[in-house]
Protein backbone atom coordinates (compact mmCIF):
# COMPACT_ATOMS: atom_id res chain seq x y z
CA UNK A 1 0.00 0.00 0.00
CA UNK A 2 1.41 3.38 -1.00
CA UNK A 3 1.85 6.12 1.53
CA UNK A 4 2.19 9.86 1.29
CA UNK A 5 5.51 9.66 -0.56
CA UNK A 6 6.75 8.01 -3.74
CA UNK A 7 10.16 6.70 -4.73
CA UNK A 8 12.39 8.98 -6.80
CA UNK A 9 14.67 6.95 -9.06
CA UNK A 10 15.25 5.79 -12.60
CA UNK A 11 11.85 5.20 -14.15
CA UNK A 12 9.93 7.68 -12.00
CA UNK A 13 7.58 9.73 -14.17
CA UNK A 14 6.92 13.46 -13.92
CA UNK A 15 4.76 15.97 -15.71
CA UNK A 16 6.94 18.97 -16.63
CA UNK A 17 5.38 21.95 -18.43
CA UNK A 18 2.45 19.76 -19.43
CA UNK A 19 4.55 16.94 -20.95
CA UNK A 20 5.11 13.51 -19.42
CA UNK A 21 8.80 12.70 -18.86
CA UNK A 22 10.71 9.86 -17.20
CA UNK A 23 13.90 9.86 -15.15
CA UNK A 24 16.60 7.96 -17.05
CA UNK A 25 19.79 8.94 -15.21
CA UNK A 26 21.16 10.79 -12.17
CA UNK A 27 24.17 13.13 -12.28
CA UNK A 28 26.11 14.32 -9.23
CA UNK A 29 27.67 17.76 -9.79
CA UNK A 30 29.40 20.28 -7.58
CA UNK A 31 26.27 22.40 -7.58
CA UNK A 32 24.08 19.51 -6.44
CA UNK A 33 22.22 16.46 -7.69
CA UNK A 34 20.62 16.61 -11.15
CA UNK A 35 18.45 14.22 -13.16
CA UNK A 36 18.23 13.48 -16.86
CA UNK A 37 14.62 13.44 -18.09
CA UNK A 38 13.39 11.86 -21.33
CA UNK A 39 10.08 12.74 -22.97
CA UNK A 40 7.89 10.69 -25.32
CA UNK A 41 9.80 11.91 -28.41
CA UNK A 42 13.17 10.86 -27.02
CA UNK A 43 14.41 14.35 -26.17
CA UNK A 44 16.61 14.70 -23.06
CA UNK A 45 16.36 17.49 -20.51
CA UNK A 46 18.57 18.08 -17.49
CA UNK A 47 17.07 19.53 -14.34
CA UNK A 48 18.24 19.86 -10.74
CA UNK A 49 16.51 17.66 -8.18
CA UNK A 50 15.65 20.72 -6.10
CA UNK A 51 13.82 22.37 -8.99
CA UNK A 52 12.15 19.11 -9.92
CA UNK A 53 10.68 18.69 -6.43
CA UNK A 54 9.86 22.33 -5.57
CA UNK A 55 9.07 24.08 -8.86
CA UNK A 56 5.50 24.66 -10.00
CA UNK A 57 6.55 23.43 -13.45
CA UNK A 58 6.96 19.81 -12.34
CA UNK A 59 4.47 17.36 -10.83
CA UNK A 60 5.22 13.76 -9.88
CA UNK A 61 3.03 10.99 -11.33
CA UNK A 62 2.73 8.41 -8.52
CA UNK A 63 2.49 4.73 -9.36
CA UNK A 64 0.05 3.87 -6.57
CA UNK A 65 -3.09 5.62 -5.37
CA UNK A 66 -1.42 6.92 -2.20
CA UNK A 67 -3.87 8.64 0.12
CA UNK A 68 -6.71 8.64 -2.41
CA UNK A 69 -9.11 5.99 -3.71
CA UNK A 70 -9.51 4.95 -7.31
CA UNK A 71 -12.17 7.65 -7.74
CA UNK A 72 -9.79 10.36 -6.56
CA UNK A 73 -11.40 10.86 -3.12
CA UNK A 74 -9.25 11.01 -0.02
CA UNK A 75 -9.40 7.96 2.20
CA UNK A 76 -10.49 10.06 5.17
CA UNK A 77 -13.33 11.54 3.10
CA UNK A 78 -14.62 8.10 2.10
CA UNK A 79 -14.56 6.85 5.70
CA UNK A 80 -16.18 10.00 7.05
CA UNK A 81 -18.99 9.68 4.48
CA UNK A 82 -20.08 6.32 5.91
CA UNK A 83 -22.88 5.97 8.39
CA UNK A 84 -22.19 4.80 11.92
CA UNK A 85 -23.28 1.22 11.16
CA UNK A 86 -21.36 1.09 7.86
CA UNK A 87 -18.18 2.32 9.55
CA UNK A 88 -18.62 -0.28 12.31
CA UNK A 89 -18.94 -3.09 9.73
CA UNK A 90 -15.82 -1.92 7.86
CA UNK A 91 -13.72 -1.78 11.04
CA UNK A 92 -14.89 -5.22 12.17
CA UNK A 93 -14.08 -6.70 8.76
CA UNK A 94 -10.64 -5.07 8.90
CA UNK A 95 -10.01 -6.77 12.26
CA UNK A 96 -10.98 -10.14 10.77
CA UNK A 97 -8.60 -9.62 7.82
CA UNK A 98 -5.73 -8.58 10.12
CA UNK A 99 -6.34 -11.70 12.21
CA UNK A 100 -6.32 -13.83 9.07
CA UNK A 101 -3.03 -12.33 7.83
CA UNK A 102 -1.12 -11.97 11.13
CA UNK A 103 -3.03 -13.96 13.74
CA UNK A 104 -3.84 -10.78 15.71
CA UNK A 105 -6.89 -8.54 15.29
CA UNK A 106 -4.77 -5.47 15.94
CA UNK A 107 -2.22 -6.65 13.41
CA UNK A 108 0.63 -6.55 15.94
CA UNK A 109 1.93 -9.08 18.42
CA UNK A 110 2.68 -6.29 20.92
CA UNK A 111 -1.04 -5.42 21.06
CA UNK A 112 -2.29 -8.98 21.27
CA UNK A 113 -5.67 -9.54 22.93
CA UNK A 114 -6.30 -12.33 25.44
CA UNK A 115 -6.28 -15.74 23.74
CA UNK A 116 -4.51 -14.55 20.59
CA UNK A 117 -3.39 -16.02 18.32
CA UNK A 118 -6.18 -18.56 18.05
CA UNK A 119 -5.08 -22.03 16.82
CA UNK A 120 -6.84 -21.78 13.44
CA UNK A 121 -5.00 -18.49 12.74
CA UNK A 122 -1.56 -19.34 14.10
CA UNK A 123 1.20 -17.69 12.04
CA UNK A 124 2.72 -21.13 11.29
CA UNK A 125 -0.34 -22.28 9.32
CA UNK A 126 -0.56 -21.78 5.60
CA UNK A 127 -2.49 -18.76 4.32
CA UNK A 128 -4.98 -21.01 2.53
CA UNK A 129 -5.98 -22.76 5.77
CA UNK A 130 -6.41 -19.41 7.52
CA UNK A 131 -8.60 -18.15 4.64
CA UNK A 132 -10.75 -21.29 4.93
CA UNK A 133 -11.06 -20.90 8.72
CA UNK A 134 -12.13 -17.27 8.43
CA UNK A 135 -14.63 -18.09 5.66
CA UNK A 136 -16.20 -20.75 7.90
CA UNK A 137 -16.30 -18.34 10.85
CA UNK A 138 -17.99 -15.51 8.87
CA UNK A 139 -20.24 -17.70 6.75
CA UNK A 140 -18.66 -16.46 3.53
CA UNK A 141 -16.82 -18.11 0.67
CA UNK A 142 -13.05 -18.50 0.62
CA UNK A 143 -12.95 -16.42 -2.54
CA UNK A 144 -14.69 -13.52 -0.77
CA UNK A 145 -12.16 -13.62 2.07
CA UNK A 146 -9.29 -13.65 -0.45
CA UNK A 147 -10.82 -10.65 -2.24
CA UNK A 148 -11.15 -8.75 1.07
CA UNK A 149 -7.55 -9.54 2.00
CA UNK A 150 -6.27 -8.40 -1.39
CA UNK A 151 -8.24 -5.12 -1.14
CA UNK A 152 -6.98 -4.56 2.40
CA UNK A 153 -3.36 -5.09 1.38
CA UNK A 154 -3.74 -2.66 -1.53
CA UNK A 155 -5.79 0.13 0.04
CA UNK A 156 -6.15 -0.52 3.75
CA UNK A 157 -9.50 -0.19 5.50
CA UNK A 158 -10.96 1.91 2.70
CA UNK A 159 -10.58 -1.07 0.37
CA UNK A 160 -13.21 -2.89 2.44
CA UNK A 161 -15.82 -0.17 1.89
CA UNK A 162 -18.55 -1.40 -0.50
CA UNK A 163 -18.59 0.45 -3.81
CA UNK A 164 -22.21 1.43 -3.26
CA UNK A 165 -21.33 3.14 0.02
CA UNK A 166 -18.48 5.03 -1.66
CA UNK A 167 -20.88 6.74 -4.06
CA UNK A 168 -21.57 10.29 -2.93
CA UNK A 169 -25.01 10.72 -1.37
CA UNK A 170 -25.99 7.16 -2.33
CA UNK A 171 -26.72 8.24 -5.91
CA UNK A 172 -26.60 5.67 -8.64
CA UNK A 173 -24.48 6.29 -11.70
CA UNK A 174 -26.02 8.47 -14.40
CA UNK A 175 -24.77 9.32 -17.85
CA UNK A 176 -22.81 12.60 -17.71
CA UNK A 177 -24.78 13.86 -20.73
CA UNK A 178 -28.05 13.36 -18.84
CA UNK A 179 -26.71 15.24 -15.80
CA UNK A 180 -25.40 18.07 -17.99
CA UNK A 181 -28.73 18.54 -19.77
CA UNK A 182 -30.61 18.31 -16.45
CA UNK A 183 -28.53 21.17 -15.03
CA UNK A 184 -29.09 23.13 -18.23
CA UNK A 185 -32.87 22.76 -17.97
CA UNK A 186 -32.92 23.67 -14.27
CA UNK A 187 -30.88 26.78 -15.03
CA UNK A 188 -33.58 27.98 -17.42
CA UNK A 189 -36.08 28.22 -14.53
CA UNK A 190 -34.11 30.87 -12.60
CA UNK A 191 -36.65 33.58 -13.46
CA UNK A 192 -39.63 31.35 -14.27
CA UNK A 193 -42.43 29.97 -12.13
CA UNK A 194 -41.72 26.79 -10.20
CA UNK A 195 -42.17 23.62 -12.32
CA UNK A 196 -42.80 20.05 -11.19
CA UNK A 197 -40.05 17.44 -11.22
CA UNK A 198 -42.05 15.41 -13.74
CA UNK A 199 -42.11 18.30 -16.19
CA UNK A 200 -38.36 18.87 -15.87
CA UNK A 201 -37.62 15.17 -16.47
CA UNK A 202 -39.80 15.20 -19.59
CA UNK A 203 -37.97 18.25 -20.92
CA UNK A 204 -34.59 16.63 -20.21
CA UNK A 205 -35.62 13.49 -22.10
CA UNK A 206 -36.95 15.50 -25.06
CA UNK A 207 -33.80 17.59 -25.27
CA UNK A 208 -31.56 14.50 -25.15
CA UNK A 209 -33.47 12.95 -28.05
CA UNK A 210 -33.23 16.16 -30.03
CA UNK A 211 -29.51 16.61 -29.38
CA UNK A 212 -28.17 13.03 -29.46
CA UNK A 213 -30.91 11.05 -31.17
CA UNK A 214 -33.65 8.72 -29.87
CA UNK A 215 -32.60 6.24 -27.18
CA UNK A 216 -28.92 7.19 -27.53
CA UNK A 217 -28.38 8.39 -23.95
CA UNK A 218 -29.48 5.88 -21.25
CA UNK A 219 -31.95 7.38 -18.81
CA UNK A 220 -31.87 6.67 -15.04
CA UNK A 221 -34.73 4.76 -13.54
CA UNK A 222 -37.68 6.76 -12.19
CA UNK A 223 -36.65 6.62 -8.52
CA UNK A 224 -33.00 7.32 -9.38
CA UNK A 225 -33.95 10.28 -11.58
CA UNK A 226 -36.00 11.81 -8.75
CA UNK A 227 -33.06 11.37 -6.36
CA UNK A 228 -30.80 13.06 -8.91
CA UNK A 229 -33.26 15.96 -9.22
CA UNK A 230 -33.26 16.47 -5.45
CA UNK A 231 -29.48 16.44 -5.50
CA UNK A 232 -29.23 18.88 -8.42
CA UNK A 233 -31.76 21.09 -6.65
CA UNK A 234 -29.03 21.82 -4.11
CA UNK A 235 -26.88 23.35 -6.85
CA UNK A 236 -29.73 24.97 -8.82
CA UNK A 237 -32.60 25.57 -6.33
CA UNK A 238 -35.86 25.12 -8.20
CA UNK A 239 -38.30 22.98 -6.20
CA UNK A 240 -37.73 23.43 -2.46
CA UNK A 241 -37.51 27.23 -1.91
CA UNK A 242 -39.57 30.22 -2.96
CA UNK A 243 -38.96 31.49 -6.48
CA UNK A 244 -37.71 34.82 -5.12
CA UNK A 245 -35.17 33.01 -2.97
CA UNK A 246 -34.14 30.87 -5.94
CA UNK A 247 -33.47 34.00 -8.00
CA UNK A 248 -31.31 35.42 -5.21
CA UNK A 249 -29.29 32.20 -5.04
CA UNK A 250 -28.90 32.11 -8.83
CA UNK A 251 -27.51 35.65 -8.72
CA UNK A 252 -24.65 34.64 -6.44
CA UNK A 253 -21.18 35.04 -7.94
CA UNK A 254 -19.72 31.84 -9.31
CA UNK A 255 -16.20 32.61 -8.06
CA UNK A 256 -14.73 33.79 -4.80
CA UNK A 257 -16.92 36.22 -2.87
CA UNK A 258 -15.54 39.72 -2.71
CA UNK A 259 -16.63 42.22 -0.08
CA UNK A 260 -15.44 45.17 1.89
CA UNK A 261 -13.42 44.21 4.93
CA UNK A 262 -13.56 46.82 7.70
CA UNK A 263 -10.48 47.11 9.86
CA UNK A 264 -11.63 49.62 12.50
CA UNK A 265 -14.82 51.16 13.89
CA UNK A 266 -16.28 53.94 11.80
CA UNK A 267 -14.60 52.90 8.56
CA UNK A 268 -17.86 51.68 7.00
CA UNK A 269 -21.36 52.56 8.23
CA UNK A 270 -24.33 50.71 6.73
CA UNK A 271 -27.67 52.47 6.35
CA UNK A 272 -30.97 50.97 5.27
CA UNK A 273 -34.72 51.31 5.72
CA UNK A 274 -37.22 48.49 6.15
CA UNK A 275 -40.93 48.30 6.75
CA UNK A 276 -41.60 46.85 10.18
CA UNK A 277 -43.80 43.78 10.50
CA UNK A 278 -45.93 45.45 13.16
CA UNK A 279 -48.61 48.16 13.12
CA UNK A 280 -48.38 51.31 15.26
CA UNK A 281 -50.47 54.37 16.10
CA UNK A 282 -49.84 57.81 14.67
CA UNK A 283 -49.84 60.28 17.61
CA UNK A 284 -51.49 62.98 15.46
CA UNK A 285 -54.24 61.17 13.56
CA UNK A 286 -54.70 58.36 16.14
CA UNK A 287 -54.93 55.83 13.31
CA UNK A 288 -52.89 52.69 12.82
CA UNK A 289 -50.12 53.14 10.29
CA UNK A 290 -47.37 51.06 8.76
CA UNK A 291 -44.07 51.96 10.37
CA UNK A 292 -40.64 52.08 8.74
CA UNK A 293 -37.35 51.67 10.56
CA UNK A 294 -34.20 53.47 9.41
CA UNK A 295 -30.94 52.19 10.85
CA UNK A 296 -27.26 52.98 10.84
CA UNK A 297 -24.84 50.18 11.74
CA UNK A 298 -21.08 50.18 12.12
CA UNK A 299 -19.87 47.28 10.01
CA UNK A 300 -16.77 46.46 12.06
CA UNK A 301 -18.53 46.18 15.42
CA UNK A 302 -22.17 45.53 14.34
CA UNK A 303 -23.16 48.34 16.73
CA UNK A 304 -26.41 50.13 15.96
CA UNK A 305 -25.46 53.80 15.92
CA UNK A 306 -28.72 55.38 14.72
CA UNK A 307 -32.43 54.48 14.95
CA UNK A 308 -35.53 56.25 13.69
CA UNK A 309 -39.11 54.93 13.35
CA UNK A 310 -41.33 56.91 10.99
CA UNK A 311 -44.72 56.42 9.34
CA UNK A 312 -44.60 55.44 5.69
CA UNK A 313 -42.78 56.84 3.94
CA UNK A 314 -39.33 57.80 5.23
CA UNK A 315 -37.86 61.08 3.97
CA UNK A 316 -34.30 62.22 3.35
CA UNK A 317 -34.30 64.33 6.51
CA UNK A 318 -35.08 61.18 8.53
CA UNK A 319 -32.04 59.44 7.07
CA UNK A 320 -29.94 62.51 7.87
CA UNK A 321 -31.25 62.44 11.46
CA UNK A 322 -30.11 58.80 11.80
CA UNK A 323 -26.68 59.77 10.50
CA UNK A 324 -26.58 62.59 13.03
CA UNK A 325 -27.15 60.08 15.85
CA UNK A 326 -24.04 58.27 14.68
CA UNK A 327 -22.00 61.39 15.36
CA UNK A 328 -23.91 62.56 18.45
CA UNK A 329 -25.69 59.70 20.30
CA UNK A 330 -28.62 60.41 22.56
CA UNK A 331 -28.29 60.30 26.33
CA UNK A 332 -29.46 57.22 28.20
CA UNK A 333 -32.97 57.49 29.71
CA UNK A 334 -33.13 57.26 33.47
CA UNK A 335 -35.19 54.05 33.36
CA UNK A 336 -32.47 52.08 31.58
CA UNK A 337 -29.96 49.96 33.53
CA UNK A 338 -26.55 51.48 34.14
CA UNK A 339 -24.73 48.90 32.01
CA UNK A 340 -26.64 50.11 28.94
CA UNK A 341 -24.76 53.45 28.95
CA UNK A 342 -21.71 53.87 26.74
CA UNK A 343 -18.70 55.84 28.00
CA UNK A 344 -17.26 58.74 26.02
CA UNK A 345 -14.82 57.63 23.33
CA UNK A 346 -12.68 59.52 20.90
CA UNK A 347 -10.63 62.68 20.59
CA UNK A 348 -12.49 66.02 20.48
CA UNK A 349 -12.08 67.91 17.23
CA UNK A 350 -11.95 71.23 19.06
CA UNK A 351 -11.17 72.16 22.65
CA UNK A 352 -14.19 72.93 24.85
CA UNK A 353 -13.92 74.60 28.21
CA UNK A 354 -16.97 72.94 29.73
CA UNK A 355 -18.38 69.81 28.18
CA UNK A 356 -21.53 70.05 30.30
CA UNK A 357 -22.32 73.41 28.71
CA UNK A 358 -22.84 71.58 25.43
CA UNK A 359 -24.06 68.16 26.44
CA UNK A 360 -25.57 68.76 29.84
CA UNK A 361 -24.78 66.40 32.71
CA UNK A 362 -22.69 63.49 31.45
CA UNK A 363 -24.86 60.40 31.98
CA UNK A 364 -23.62 58.20 29.14
CA UNK A 365 -24.87 57.66 25.60
CA UNK A 366 -27.15 55.01 24.13
CA UNK A 367 -24.46 53.96 21.64
CA UNK A 368 -20.94 54.67 20.43
CA UNK A 369 -20.10 57.96 18.77
CA UNK A 370 -18.45 57.59 15.36
CA UNK A 371 -17.32 59.87 12.59
CA UNK A 372 -18.19 57.69 9.60
CA UNK A 373 -15.68 57.60 6.77
CA UNK A 374 -17.84 55.77 4.22
CA UNK A 375 -21.62 55.35 4.28
CA UNK A 376 -22.94 52.33 2.36
CA UNK A 377 -26.54 52.75 1.18
CA UNK A 378 -28.90 51.25 -1.35
CA UNK A 379 -30.37 53.05 -4.34
CA UNK A 380 -33.37 54.49 -2.50
CA UNK A 381 -34.27 58.08 -3.31
CA UNK A 382 -33.78 59.23 0.29
CA UNK A 383 -30.16 58.01 0.30
CA UNK A 384 -29.22 59.44 -3.08
CA UNK A 385 -31.07 62.72 -2.51
CA UNK A 386 -29.32 66.06 -2.77
CA UNK A 387 -29.93 66.68 0.93
CA UNK A 388 -28.14 63.58 2.27
CA UNK A 389 -25.33 63.74 -0.27
CA UNK A 390 -24.67 67.38 0.56
CA UNK A 391 -24.59 66.57 4.29
CA UNK A 392 -22.01 63.83 3.70
CA UNK A 393 -19.98 66.10 1.43
CA UNK A 394 -19.84 68.91 4.01
CA UNK A 395 -18.77 66.47 6.74
CA UNK A 396 -16.18 64.65 4.61
CA UNK A 397 -18.09 61.34 4.38
CA UNK A 398 -18.13 59.40 1.14
CA UNK A 399 -21.29 57.60 -0.05
CA UNK A 400 -20.94 54.19 -1.65
CA UNK A 401 -24.16 52.75 -3.14
CA UNK A 402 -24.54 48.99 -3.00
CA UNK A 403 -25.01 46.99 -6.17
CA UNK A 404 -28.53 46.63 -7.52
CA UNK A 405 -30.42 43.56 -6.30
CA UNK A 406 -27.43 42.49 -4.21
CA UNK A 407 -28.56 42.34 -0.60
CA UNK A 408 -25.33 40.71 0.54
CA UNK A 409 -23.53 44.02 0.02
CA UNK A 410 -25.34 45.11 3.19
CA UNK A 411 -25.56 41.65 4.71
CA UNK A 412 -25.04 42.55 8.41
CA UNK A 413 -27.87 45.09 8.51
CA UNK A 414 -30.20 42.80 6.55
CA UNK A 415 -29.51 40.06 9.12
CA UNK A 416 -30.26 42.52 11.93
CA UNK A 417 -33.72 43.16 10.52
CA UNK A 418 -34.47 39.45 10.77
CA UNK A 419 -33.11 39.27 14.33
CA UNK A 420 -35.25 42.26 15.31
CA UNK A 421 -38.36 40.60 13.90
CA UNK A 422 -37.73 37.26 15.59
CA UNK A 423 -36.64 38.60 19.00
CA UNK A 424 -38.81 41.70 19.44
CA UNK A 425 -41.48 42.44 16.86
CA UNK A 426 -43.26 39.10 16.90
CA UNK A 427 -43.78 39.49 20.67
CA UNK A 428 -45.60 42.81 20.27
CA UNK A 429 -49.33 43.31 19.67
CA UNK A 430 -50.08 44.30 16.10
CA UNK A 431 -47.49 41.90 14.66
CA UNK A 432 -48.53 41.06 11.09
CA UNK A 433 -45.82 38.59 10.00
CA UNK A 434 -43.09 38.87 7.36
CA UNK A 435 -45.47 38.39 4.41
CA UNK A 436 -49.15 38.23 3.55
CA UNK A 437 -49.22 34.44 3.92
CA UNK A 438 -48.10 34.78 7.57
CA UNK A 439 -50.58 37.52 8.53
CA UNK A 440 -53.26 36.98 11.14
CA UNK A 441 -56.97 37.60 10.64
CA UNK A 442 -57.03 41.19 11.96
CA UNK A 443 -53.67 42.21 13.48
CA UNK A 444 -54.38 45.95 13.37
CA UNK A 445 -57.06 45.62 16.05
CA UNK A 446 -54.32 44.88 18.60
CA UNK A 447 -52.09 47.83 17.69
CA UNK A 448 -51.82 50.37 20.46
CA UNK A 449 -48.13 51.40 20.52
CA UNK A 450 -47.44 54.90 19.27
CA UNK A 451 -44.55 55.39 16.88
CA UNK A 452 -42.30 56.96 19.53
CA UNK A 453 -43.12 54.13 21.95
CA UNK A 454 -42.19 51.54 19.34
CA UNK A 455 -38.92 53.34 18.72
CA UNK A 456 -38.20 53.42 22.47
CA UNK A 457 -38.78 49.65 22.70
CA UNK A 458 -36.36 48.98 19.85
CA UNK A 459 -33.74 51.32 21.32
CA UNK A 460 -33.86 49.68 24.73
CA UNK A 461 -33.65 46.17 23.29
CA UNK A 462 -30.65 47.16 21.14
CA UNK A 463 -28.82 48.74 24.09
CA UNK A 464 -29.61 46.12 26.73
CA UNK A 465 -29.70 42.89 24.70
CA UNK A 466 -28.33 43.15 21.18
CA UNK A 467 -25.16 45.10 21.96
CA UNK A 468 -24.22 42.71 24.77
CA UNK A 469 -25.02 39.38 23.16
CA UNK A 470 -22.21 37.47 21.40
CA UNK A 471 -22.52 37.39 17.60
CA UNK A 472 -21.25 34.56 15.43
CA UNK A 473 -20.33 37.10 12.75
CA UNK A 474 -17.91 38.95 15.03
CA UNK A 475 -14.61 37.08 14.88
CA UNK A 476 -11.02 38.02 15.54
CA UNK A 477 -8.99 36.00 12.99
CA UNK A 478 -6.25 35.47 15.57
CA UNK A 479 -8.71 34.20 18.22
CA UNK A 480 -11.57 32.60 16.27
CA UNK A 481 -12.98 30.75 19.30
CA UNK A 482 -13.53 33.88 21.40
CA UNK A 483 -17.16 35.00 21.58
CA UNK A 484 -17.45 38.73 20.91
CA UNK A 485 -20.42 41.04 21.37
CA UNK A 486 -20.72 44.43 19.60
CA UNK A 487 -19.56 46.23 22.77
CA UNK A 488 -16.55 43.90 23.12
CA UNK A 489 -15.77 44.32 19.43
CA UNK A 490 -15.86 48.10 19.81
CA UNK A 491 -13.33 47.92 22.67
CA UNK A 492 -11.26 45.56 20.51
CA UNK A 493 -11.38 48.09 17.67
CA UNK A 494 -10.25 50.91 19.96
CA UNK A 495 -7.33 48.83 21.19
CA UNK A 496 -6.43 47.91 17.63
CA UNK A 497 -6.90 51.21 15.80
CA UNK A 498 -6.57 53.76 18.60
CA UNK A 499 -9.02 56.42 19.60
CA UNK A 500 -11.67 57.56 17.17
CA UNK A 501 -12.13 61.14 16.06
CA UNK A 502 -15.67 62.23 16.82
CA UNK A 503 -17.12 65.61 15.80
CA UNK A 504 -17.87 67.78 18.84
CA UNK A 505 -19.20 70.93 17.18
CA UNK A 506 -22.02 72.35 19.35
CA UNK A 507 -23.89 73.42 16.19
CA UNK A 508 -23.40 70.09 14.42
CA UNK A 509 -27.13 69.35 14.30
CA UNK A 510 -27.74 72.21 11.84
CA UNK A 511 -25.52 70.49 9.29
CA UNK A 512 -28.02 67.62 9.07
CA UNK A 513 -31.16 69.71 8.56
CA UNK A 514 -32.66 70.50 5.19
CA UNK A 515 -32.02 74.04 3.94
CA UNK A 516 -34.79 76.07 2.26
CA UNK A 517 -34.88 79.70 1.09
CA UNK A 518 -37.36 81.96 2.92
CA UNK A 519 -37.79 85.72 3.28
CA UNK A 520 -37.51 87.20 6.75
CA UNK A 521 -40.75 89.04 7.53
CA UNK A 522 -41.47 91.35 10.44
CA UNK A 523 -43.02 88.39 12.29
CA UNK A 524 -40.14 86.02 11.54
CA UNK A 525 -39.81 83.12 9.07
CA UNK A 526 -42.69 80.91 7.90
CA UNK A 527 -41.96 77.32 6.83
CA UNK A 528 -44.82 74.95 5.96
CA UNK A 529 -47.35 77.01 7.88
CA UNK A 530 -45.18 77.23 11.00
CA UNK A 531 -43.59 80.48 12.09
CA UNK A 532 -40.15 80.74 13.63
CA UNK A 533 -38.88 83.86 15.40
CA UNK A 534 -36.00 84.75 17.67
CA UNK A 535 -33.22 87.21 18.44
CA UNK A 536 -31.10 85.77 15.64
CA UNK A 537 -33.38 87.38 13.07
CA UNK A 538 -32.96 90.91 14.42
CA UNK A 539 -31.38 93.14 11.82
CA UNK A 540 -32.67 91.00 8.93
CA UNK A 541 -36.38 91.79 9.10
CA UNK A 542 -38.17 93.41 6.15
CA UNK A 543 -35.01 93.75 4.12
CA UNK A 544 -35.41 93.95 0.36
CA UNK A 545 -34.09 90.78 -1.30
CA UNK A 546 -33.35 89.25 2.08
CA UNK A 547 -33.79 85.66 1.02
CA UNK A 548 -31.67 83.78 3.54
CA UNK A 549 -31.19 80.04 4.09
CA UNK A 550 -33.12 78.78 7.06
CA UNK A 551 -32.82 75.27 8.52
CA UNK A 552 -36.13 73.46 8.38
Amino acid sequence: MSGAGTRLGVGTRFRVDGETVKVVEFASLATGMEVILKDARGRLVRMSVRELLTSDRAEVIPEGQGLATDDGDLVSVVLARLTKDERKDVLERAEHIRETLTGYRSGSEELARPGEPRPQYAPGLSLGKRYAAKAAELGATVRSVERWARAFLESGEVGLVPKKAQAEGGLSHADPRWVEVAEEVLGEYEEESRPSIKLVLERVEARLEERFGPKTVPLPKRTASYRWMHELDRRHPTFRLSTKRNRDIAARPAGVYGKLRPTRPGEYVLMDTTRLDVFAFDPVTLKWVQAELTLAMDWYTRCITGIRVTPVSTKAVDAAAVLFQTCRPRTVPGTWPKEAAWPDHGIPRRVLVEAEAVHGPITGAVGPALAAETVIVDHGKIYLSAHLTSVCRRLGMSIQPARLRTGRDKGPIERFFRTLREDVLQLLPGYKGPDIHSRGLNPEKDAFFFLHELEAIIREWVACVYHRRPHTGLVDPHLPSVDLSPTAMFEHGLARAGYIEVPRDPDLAYEFLEVTMRTVQHYGVEIKGRRYDGPGLDGLRDMAGSDVPAAA
